[in-house]
């Protein structure tokens, strides 16, 4: 079992930045392929980074790159994302997300709002 507990979120003008966190439980944290998705009101849930386990290979949506950075701290059990250039179309709920043993696990999210 694993739960997250995402924090960060906010309201930010277009063009600033903010970074969300993500601190998870349970053992083996290291090991666990940790996420971003986000999801804005009457839309589905879409993908925005991945960081492989032990710190490996990142992944991102085309839509945030060269503008979000995932990392994670294995000491601390937190992944964290860092949103700079915020865009209006980055408004969403955003959910911390672990896949480990199979089994992918959700935070409850929290808001992001950009303001034009």
């Amino acid at each position: 079992q694993v739960q997250l507990v995402e924090s960060g979120g906010g309201l930010v003008q277009a063009g600033g930045s903010l970074r969300l966190s993500c601190t998870a439980s349970g053992s083996m944290f290291s090991a666990n392929t940790m996420g971003w998705y986000r999801q804005a009101s009457g839309n589905q849930r879409e993908f925005v980074a991945r960081i492989l386990g032990g710190g490996g290979p990142t992944n991102y949506a085309d839509s945030v790159k060269g503008r979000f950075t995932i990392s994670r701290d294995n000491a601390k059990n937190t992944v964290y994302l860092q949103m700079n250039s915020l865009k209006p179309e980055d408004t969403a709920n955003y959910y911390c997300s672990a896949v480990k043993g199979g089994l992918r696990y959700w935070g409850q999210g929290t808001q992001v709002t950009v303001s034009s």
